[in-house]
């Protein structure tokens, strides 16, 4: 089975969820990435919200980047990628610049909110 090819959301109604082999054209195959694209956002805003609060417990803008922690979150969702179907590859490309991104908002986040020594 290709990666993803049936693999649905199991909490939306059968009629909004289609696997990949069911798409019987491009605009269905489009519908379900849109579907798809509105969770990943709501997750992404979520994740966000954590990653905002960890600056709270960081003492320097230095420690808001750890990299020792970027690398155990690599290999953690290269695994699960592993283990769901994805492309382990594809998923940590978009792993490391998302950690990025929100490492330059942490980042930001830690400096206008830090305590003065």
């Amino acid at each position: 089975m290709a990666p993803g090819s049936g693999v649905m959301c199991p909490d939306l109604p059968d009629t909004m969820n289609k696997t990949p082999d069911a798409c019987g054209s491009l605009a269905e195959v489009r519908a379900q990435i849109d579907r798809l694209d509105e969770h990943i956002v709501r997750l992404l805003a979520e994740r966000g919200g954590y990653v905002l609060a960890a600056a709270r417990f960081k003492r320097s803008a230095a420690e808001v980047k750890a990299p020792l922690r970027v690398e155990q979150v690599i290999v953690r969702v290269r695994s699960l990628a592993q283990s769901q179907g994805a492309m382990p590859d594809v998923v940590e490309r978009i792993y490391r610049e998302m950690i990025a991104a929100f490492t330059d908002a942490e980042r930001a986040h830690w400096v206008q909110h830090r305590v003065p020594e």
